[in-house]
């Protein structure tokens, strides 16, 4: 049986709020070099159109971290399963992610990349959670405050399903 999903946030909306957030990017680093991290995986659709709309001159790279065991709910304990290829020495970094909800992961990484010198540090996520936040982390862009939904598409998904979807939806279990 297929899952069902509801539509939570429109393809038309997604696409909207990802070109306000290049202009406001583009804006706050007129002709400096932004170096975005990627969080594989689910951050990866977002970056990528981030990328293509911010007007200043672009690099990216990629890390992937967990903070979950072998079960659903997360140990706490996070691990570096890819680091970073580049170093971010100077550079003005700002983290993409997909969603935050705990803010475990994310307090653990700005502290972690924030040692290595970048010349400023922010953080971007496309879905917040802010009813989830156990651990406060200072977010400089957000695509959109959501309910404690399990949601999937724009690279998010559900059992490696639905990441491809061009919208935010619900999965309904």
């Amino acid at each position: 049986m297929a899952d069902r999903i509801s539509v939570l946030i429109e393809e038309e909306k997604v696409q909207s709020r990802v070109n306000e957030i290049a202009r406001q990017i583009s804006r706050d680093y007129k002709d400096e070099e932004v170096h975005l991290i990627c969080i594989l995986k689910g951050s990866l659709f977002f970056t990528a159109d981030l990328a293509k709309r911010i007007e200043s001159p672009v690099t990216v790279d990629f890390i992937s971290v967990s903070s979950y065991g072998d079960g659903t709910e997360s140990s706490g304990r996070i691990k570096i399963i890819k680091d970073l290829d580049d170093n971010i020495a100077g550079k003005n970094v700002i983290v993409v992610e997909d969603i935050i909800d705990s803010g475990r992961t994310l307090s653990f990484l700005m502290e972690m990349l924030k040692v290595r010198g970048p010349k400023s540090l922010k953080l971007c996520t496309f879905l917040n959670k802010p009813e989830r936040r156990v651990v406060d982390v200072d977010v400089d862009y957000i695509g959109f405050d959501i309910p404690d939904k399990f949601v999937v598409g724009y690279g998010m998904d559900y059992a490696q399903k639905y990441r491809a979807l061009p919208y935010i939806g619900v999965v309904e279990l």
